[in-house]
């Protein structure tokens, strides 16, 4: 800047002459003068007054995020395996094409069913919640429900997790769910009709809303909810030994 006010004064001056005259002695005593007043009071653009501007101010860092409260979800008109009147109620949301929830079926579901649905101590419902990077799931868990129309809901939701691996990647899995159904002995004709017109599409979408309004991210994704319609979410293929400890806290 002292630079440039030099330059000012003198417009036709190369900066390596010096004329040797007192006005120029003059000048620059008087340059002196202004570019100390700037430094004392600090006239923006010239120098600057104090150090670095200061942060804008922010939250408290330390401050909890508010924690959303989720309600239980309802078991809806999905079909129900146990005792209506058991002391626990376990909800499933699941996805047919995720392979955790098919270990969840292979590792976990078999053992809450002899410990604790058929004591008659919980009942187990599953809903869906079919994700949309699964190219086959909503078409699986549209199988499960034409199923349950002729009482074959949990043969046909056995027989699609325990064969994951043979219609996961299936460019026409409907034809292997159809093959399901014949070997479970149910009407083909009126399953593949259900199937094909998507007769259960919505209500497999709509499962999917409540379990996101109940707080279920992804999948598999749990509600363990006791007699006092109180419950905790468990997301995620937990080994048994997690849901043990849910269910024998609300029995």
């Amino acid at each position: 800047m002292i630079a440039v006010s030099i330059f000012l004064l003198f417009p036709f001056m190369s900066p390596l002459q010096t004329p040797n005259t007192p006005w120029f002695a003059a000048t620059i005593g008087l340059l002196g003068l202004v570019i100390g007043y700037a430094a004392a009071s600090g006239i923006d653009g010239i120098l600057p007054s104090g150090g670095p501007s200061a942060p804008p101010e922010i939250a408290d860092p330390s401050a909890a995020a508010p924690v959303v409260e989720y309600d239980p979800p309802s078991i809806d008109d999905d079909d129900v395996l146990g005792e209506e009147d058991a002391k626990v109620t376990i909800v499933e949301f699941t996805d047919y094409q995720c392979p955790f929830c098919s270990r969840h079926y292979e590792q976990t579901f078999g053992k809450i069913k002899s410990e604790y649905v058929d004591q008659g101590k919980v009942k187990y419902v599953v809903r869906d919640f079919a994700l949309s990077f699964h190219p086959n799931a909503q078409k699986a868990a549209e199988a499960t429900e034409c199923a349950a129309d002729q009482g074959k809901f949990w043969e046909m939701h056995s027989a699609i997790f325990s064969q994951q691996q043979t219609w996961s990647s299936s460019t026409d899995a409907p034809s292997v769910f159809k093959q399901y159904a014949s070997d479970l002995g149910l009407n083909a004709g009126e399953f593949a009709s259900c199937l094909d017109e998507g007769t259960h599409a919505e209500e497999v979408t709509q499962d999917m809303a409540d379990g996101q309004a109940a707080g279920i991210s992804g999948t598999p994704g749990f509600w363990v909810i006791g007699s006092d319609g109180e419950g905790e979410r468990i997301e995620g293929a937990y080994p048994f030994e997690t849901f043990q400890a849910a269910i024998d806290a609300r029995l």
